[in-house]
């Protein structure tokens, strides 16, 4: 059945934060698959040793993340929205054809 598999670097995140890992991730393949499948729904979390983690080239540590973690996100400056406001345009009077 699905199975989960989350590798983390050691030392970053609490016991209580693996668990909230576990239920989180849990209820979200049961959102996709279904409740009935939830009692084998398994999620495993590995911890690899603080530096043993590569990213291009540069081991990363558990300082290293816990930095990343301290940081705070960028703020997303919106993009001006063009807005298009319609301008009213004034129909011609138009006069009655004479018959006749």
């Amino acid at each position: 059945m699905p199975l989960v598999q989350v590798s983390l670097v050691e030392g970053v995140f609490t016991a209580d934060q693996k668990r909230t890992m576990i239920r989180r991730l849990t209820d979200t393949m049961v959102e996709i698959e279904g409740e009935s499948l939830r009692p084998v729904t398994w999620v495993v979390i590995e911890e690899v040793r603080s530096g043993d983690w590569g990213i291009g080239g540069t081991n990363l540590t558990t300082a290293d993340v816990r930095a990343l973690q301290s940081q705070s996100p960028p703020q997303a400056t919106p993009e001006p929205v063009p807005v298009t406001v319609p301008v009213p345009v004034p129909l011609p009077v138009l006069e009655p054809a004479s018959v006749g």
